[in-house]
């Protein structure tokens, strides 16, 4: 599908990558990896075409469609949220307007007239092209996409312009996701979704009908979903036939065998030179010498191996001993203007606890931990810290109070205490910033770059109670490696907001999540402990009322004699209510239970094809016959959209029944 041959791109006496090629086949997933500022957004800025290589091509089939999604810098306004994802299906709406306006001509024409005959035939191609693309899909298809961002209803008619920087982005994957390009470009997609909008995604990715290149720092998504992953380091890019997990062990493997083949070279090459070297004024050896000292010039040298970067350690400083209570909530209310954020909260963290923060963007986290930290009074309600408590607080806008003025450096060591002010130099190089980088000025610096500043400020005041928000989003795999490992070991309480499963799942021993309009909920496990609790307890809601719980105890009695009574409600009354739920069995759950039970069987076919033609794609006999790959691979792309029709419509059909059945006060 598309051809990288010899790419080389250099920034001066800088060489990102050199002579490096491979192919992208039709549903791969590629993982890109390497630490920050080894070339990997560079590269797929390359592929879609937004700046030029040095040297070397990159070719693709003419027609081929390439969607990119990069990881700050987009802002729509002026347009709604509906018109800016509608937008994502131009052609269709295009040929549907001038199929409109070419009906408006006809109208004017004789009939009997040649025009007329023209116009016609000519309406009915356009109308044959816009069957192709199936209009009648857009409309569930959109609703589908910007509900699975995290959109809601609401949202649909608000301008673009009233979304934040991270809402932002959602509307731009949006509006890639529906245009369903061939290959897709994805530069850290989910830098800003909660959890659960992650899991969505993943899932939308995994069923995906192109190709996929992907940037992430998220461990999870890059092991579930990729294939092939290319390794960026020291100028050099290196492929792997496997996902993260693979390549992060198979690369210690080959990097083991090259320092065993360097060091045999080495130790050969040592002992030539040291024949040569004793006998260059032997007049008897003269012809030896010569031999060996050509076959020293002929020896074609591997390369030194490259030193890896070090990885670096860093522990906390030893937190000031505080009070088995650190921090208490008791009867929190918390609002803003009409907007209720707490009511009635109570909570309570203690020494050790580990917290993890979840929730959707606007849910109440962010002031919750204004909240926890007394940064903020509750409208009403207690907020009490517990004996010799000390926090540090690390929030995103923490970035932007930095004095652009000071180098790097002189900001950390202003922030260190006494004990801390020996590790600054080391945390920095943990945190990306060595060599001379540390001398650099704040004000030069990137949003991403000012942010690690920031954070190895509040990791160097000494503090029992620590509260980071998104502390992973601008850190590369071995910076989280070692912010994690610091946070295991530390001895106080820590609470994390952050949607980064794997930095997460080893760390915390407690989950509390936001919902938008309800109360938190306390889940007494890690991530992935939350995920699976927390759907059980959505499968297991019932929240049926006592009068219609009743009703259904009636219904379902069958009519005879035992039949319980409907507190407050007459006989005639029951009768009436009775036959109200049996008419409503009958006329309307009945029916959709049956819809719902023949498009399950529907699905379970479909999925089974879809499986079938995504083995047969990787099979040698499809791949070397071009016409044959070209006629799976229509019919993977068709098969998919059948599916994604399907399921929206089996969603539809589940919320139906189980609306009924709440109203009947049958169990879901």
């Amino acid at each position: 599908m598309i051809s990288i041959q010899s790419l080389r791109v250099e920034y001066g006496p800088r060489v990102l990558f050199n002579d490096l090629s491979f192919s992208v086949q039709p549903r791969e997933r590629i993982a890109f990896a390497g630490h920050n500022g080894a070339g990997k957004s560079t590269l797929m800025k390359c592929v879609a075409g937004i700046i030029p290589a040095t040297s070397g091509m990159i070719h693709a089939p003419k027609g081929t469609r390439i969607g990119y999604l990069p990881q700050e810098g987009i802002h729509v306004r002026g347009r709604t949220l509906w018109q800016e994802t509608e937008s994502a299906f131009g052609e269709t709406m295009a040929l549907s307007e001038k199929i409109d306006r070419l009906s408006n001509e006809l109208i004017k024409l004789d009939p009997r007239s040649s025009p007329y005959g023209d116009l016609l035939e000519e309406i009915g191609e356009l109308e044959l092209q816009l069957d192709a693309t199936d209009p009648a899909r857009m409309k569930p298809r959109i609703e589908s996409v910007l509900k699975g961002l995290g959109f809601q209803q609401k949202d649909f008619v608000r301008d673009c312009s009233e979304f934040s920087g991270g809402w932002q982005m959602r509307i731009a994957m949006a509006k890639l996701f529906l245009q369903e390009p061939e290959v897709l470009l994805l530069d850290e997609p989910t830098n800003h979704l909660d959890i659960g909008t992650q899991l969505w995604v993943e899932q939308y990715l995994v069923n995906y009908p192109g190709a996929i290149l992907l940037i992430s720092h998220d461990r999870a998504l890059l092991d579930t979903l990729c294939t092939r992953t290319i390794a960026f380091s020291h100028g050099r890019a290196e492929e792997y036939a496997g996902n993260f997990s693979y390549f992060e062990r198979e690369s210690v493997l080959r990097k083991e065998i090259r320092l065993k083949q360097y060091t045999a070279q080495q130790r050969e090459i040592a002992e030539t030179q040291r024949f040569i070297d004793r006998f260059r004024a032997s007049a008897n050896k003269a012809t030896l010498v010569q031999s060996r000292i050509k076959l020293l010039a002929k020896v074609e040298r591997i390369p030194a191996p490259e030193q890896d970067d070090a990885v670096m350690n860093f522990k906390f400083p030893p937190p000031p001993n505080s009070g088995h209570t650190v921090a208490k909530l008791e009867g929190v209310h918390k609002s803003y203007g009409p907007l209720s954020i707490f009511s009635g909260f109570d909570f309570e963290i203690n020494k050790g606890e580990k917290f993890a923060i979840v929730g959707p963007n606007g849910a109440g986290k962010s002031t919750f931990c204004r909240l926890i930290t007394g940064q903020e009074e509750p409208d009403s309600g207690s907020h009490t810290f517990g004996h010799k408590v000390a926090t540090s607080f690390f929030s995103q806008n923490h970035a932007d109070e930095l004095d652009p003025n000071l180098s790097v450096l002189e900001t950390v060591e202003a922030a260190a205490s006494r004990e801390s002010m020996p590790h600054a130099r080391n945390l920095l190089g943990c945190f990306l910033f060595r060599g001379d980088d540390v001398f650099k000025k704040i004000g030069v610096l990137s949003g991403g770059e000012r942010s690690r500043v920031a954070l190895v400020c509040m990791l160097l005041r000494p503090a029992n109670f620590l509260i980071l928000d998104e502390p992973t989003n601008h850190l590369d795999m071995q910076s989280q490696d070692v912010l994690q490992r610091a946070l295991i070991d530390y001895p106080g309480s820590v609470m994390i907001v952050s949607h980064n499963r794997t930095f997460l799942d080893n760390l915390v021993s407690k989950t509390l999540e936001f919902r938008p309009g309800e109360q938190p909920v306390l889940y007494a496990g890690n991530i992935t402990y939350y995920l699976e609790k927390s759907a059980e307890d959505e499968a297991a809601k019932k929240g049926i009322a006592p009068r219609l719980a009743s009703m259904a105890a009636v219904s379902s009695n069958g009519g005879g004699s035992s039949r319980p009574s409907i507190p407050g409600v007459n006989r005639k009354e029951q009768r009436r209510i009775e036959a109200e739920a049996r008419e409503l069995k009958s006329k309307v759950l009945k029916p959709l239970e049956a819809e719902f039970s023949v498009l399950e069987a529907k699905i379970a076919e479909q999925e089974a094809a879809q499986a079938t033609l995504t083995q047969q794609l990787s099979s040698e006999a499809v791949l070397d016959n071009p016409g044959k790959l070209r006629e799976v691979t229509n019919a993977v792309d068709k098969l998919a959209k059948s599916l994604e029709t399907s399921y929206y419509r089996w969603g539809q059909l589940s919320d139906e029944i189980e609306k009924v059945k709440t109203k009947l006060g049958i169990e879901a």
